[in-house]
């Protein structure tokens, strides 16, 4: 019998003036690509400079105005592909380079290096604010971990001043989720204030779902309380990073956005540590699929697939929303006769709208082909006939 007895239930958020179950998604929000970053330290082989600068090209194509880079600072590897971007002018005028590090001296001084000759940069600073890190791993109290944030940002103020970059800045109470809310708005409230974030000049702070710990709607809740607490509110741009522990991280951003985040930040697919961050790519055609324009140029996601397990050198399920091989596949001889009879009716009828049973979308929209073939099984019914929407 499992042991569940060893594992204590994670405290909800006291919060009845949520408003979060009252609204919809009605427009797509900032999207920031940590595949250069998240997902590249998540591999098994990370991967190496051209196939990073292959997959920032296909970043950059896809519509991404914000990419996390890298930790320049933590290996020459990292360093070197900041600067075969500025040295092969591969950044275009509108995408801003994301570059991450520790709130330590001489990390920060050597990512300031690295960014020389970027004309705009986001300085992502971090440190870990949960009440379980703080006692196992840090042994310091409230005060002193705020403090380390507190450093940091004048030490990302001190460079700023001194380069020609024009540099925002983002800060993370990294493990978020497992940090008392009251001191997560205090230490945020304490960088905001440091830096001198202002409506016309704002700070990105990133709530991150660093472990996923209980349920999505939990998460909602920490994010809109936060909203609403914070002071001067317009000087913040709300973004979220959630993780996929629970396998929750789509539905854990879906509702974040609702509870009034302003920004995501994920990965292609999903690929990160553990079992990965939040896959953009989902979420995006969801918002397609409920007629909300994503803002990605994502029309063909096999392109985007093949690049990605190029240069990942990591299989996309065949089960996976929208690329994986069988997703727009019928088996059931009852799926397969709906299917048919949708796309006869739909056609006979010229309607405005795609309404077909099984297939949420139209194949097609995302370069996806399809075309009946027979498959037979044992549930393919008496006529034994598939009409399969099949890919590959």
């Amino acid at each position: 019998m499992l042991n569940y007895k060893r594992y204590k239930r994670i405290p909800v958020v006291n919060f009845p003036e949520r408003t979060w179950p009252d609204k919809e998604i009605e427009k797509a929000p900032v999207w920031c690509s940590v595949d250069l970053r998240d997902g590249n330290q998540a591999l098994v082989e990370p991967m190496v400079v051209e196939e990073k600068v292959e997959m920032f090209n296909l970043l950059v194509k896809l519509g991404f105005k914000e990419i996390e880079v890298g930790f320049p600072a933590a290996s020459q590897i990292e360093y070197d592909f900041l600067r075969t971007l500025v040295d092969r002018k591969l950044i275009p005028d509108d995408v801003e380079i994301q570059v991450l590090v520790q709130c330590r001296e001489h990390l920060i001084k050597r990512t300031f290096e690295a960014l020389e000759g970027i004309k705009k940069a986001i300085v992502h600073i971090y440190n870990s604010t949960s009440t379980l890190q703080r006692d196992v791993v840090f042994h310091k109290d409230k005060d002193e971990i705020k403090d380390i944030a507190i450093i940091g940002t004048k030490l990302v103020q001190r460079y700023a001043a001194e380069c020609d970059t024009q540099v925002r800045l983002e800060y993370s109470p990294e493990s978020f989720t497992g940090t008392e809310l009251d001191f997560a708005l205090d230490i945020c409230t304490a960088v905001q204030e440091t830096w001198g974030a202002t409506r016309e000049n704002p700070i990105i702070i990133n709530l991150p779902s660093t472990v996923e710990m209980t349920t999505p709607n939990v998460y909602a809740d920490q994010i809109e309380w936060m909203n609403t607490h914070f002071k001067n509110r317009d000087s913040i741009i709300l973004s979220i990073h959630p993780h996929n522990d629970r396998g929750e991280g789509v539905a854990s951003t879906e509702l974040a956005l609702l509870a009034g985040a302003d920004r995501v930040e994920g990965t292609l697919f999903g690929n990160g540590e553990r079992t990965g961050n939040v896959d953009i790519l989902t979420v995006a055609y969801n918002m397609f699929s409920q007629g909300i324009n994503p803002e990605l140029n994502i029309e063909n996601i096999r392109e985007i697939a093949e690049i990605y397990e190029r240069c990942t050198k990591m299989d996309i399920p065949p089960r996976h929303p929208y690329a994986g091989k069988l997703v727009f596949t019928a088996f059931s001889g009852s799926h397969q006769d709906a299917i048919n009879k949708g796309m006869q009716a739909l056609h006979e009828r010229g309607g405005e709208f795609w309404e077909v049973p099984y297939l949420p979308i139209d194949p097609s929209d995302i370069g996806r082909e399809y075309e009946p073939i027979v498959r037979i099984n044992s549930q393919s019914g008496k006529g034994g006939v598939a009409f399969v929407m099949d890919t590959f």
